[in-house]
């Protein structure tokens, strides 16, 4: 008599994603180019509803026209927009990059803080972009939750996934706190090269098959 397949238990599912995420990505290189935590922030702030790839061909015009905020805060707001205006939404985005260049140079004595609650205060600085910054600029454990992280948690079977601020906190939960930093980015590579959001739908990777061998439908994924 045929045993019947079944899924893995979540414990399983999070122990064997921690294992074939370092298989597949030991090391985690961050994806936007940066050289301090001033050019990270702004580099981030970029990459809203753009590509890494994208935001790595504007930045050096940028860092030219100034690359930190006590220069930055004395361009003007157009010519900043007419540099980044291929990463989308310039108007709004030069005026977030100026507006947080004086601000750091007026308040916090031209450097970036290494503290969640102050970044998040920055124009145009989100959750998810203060996470950012704490977790690779400073090293400090934070769970930044992309729609790649997002789409992935849901087909994974580790949240429910109404929106990302549950998606954050159901993985801080599961897994251990050291890996945070890394792990996030280990998601996002491999959403980008095996689990994308067109490519497979909970039944074709790896991860999906191995975590949910059962699976006969494809799993929907609540939009962020």
């Amino acid at each position: 008599m045929e045993t019947a397949v079944k899924n893995l238990l979540k414990q399983e599912r999070v122990a064997y994603i921690l294992q074939r995420l370092e298989e597949l990505y030991p090391e985690t290189p961050v994806p936007l180019d940066h050289k301090d935590p001033y050019t990270l922030l702004v580099a981030v702030l970029l990459s809203a509803q753009c590509t890494d790839e994208r935001v790595n061909q504007v930045t050096p015009s940028l860092w030219e026209l100034a690359d930190n905020p006590a220069d930055m805060a004395r361009v003007p707001v157009e010519e900043i927009q007419q540099v980044i205006r291929p990463c989308g939404l310039s108007p709004q985005k030069a005026r977030a990059i100026s507006k947080l260049s004086q601000i750091l140079v007026n308040e916090y004595h031209g450097e970036v803080p290494e503290n969640m609650a102050a970044l998040e205060t920055l124009p145009g600085v989100g959750h998810k972009t203060a996470s950012v910054v704490m977790s690779q600029a400073f090293g400090q454990p934070a769970f930044p939750v992309d729609t790649h992280i997002h789409r992935l948690a849901q087909r994974w079977g580790l949240t429910s996934g109404k929106n990302v601020a549950q998606t954050e906190k159901d993985l801080k939960r599961l897994f251990p706190r050291d890996k945070w930093n890394k792990l996030h980015l280990q998601i996002i590579f491999y959403g980008r090269e095996y689990c994308t959001a067109r490519g497979c739908d909970g039944t074709v990777c790896d991860i999906c098959t191995t975590c949910y061998p059962a699976r006969k439908h494809p799993k929907k994924t609540k939009k962020a």
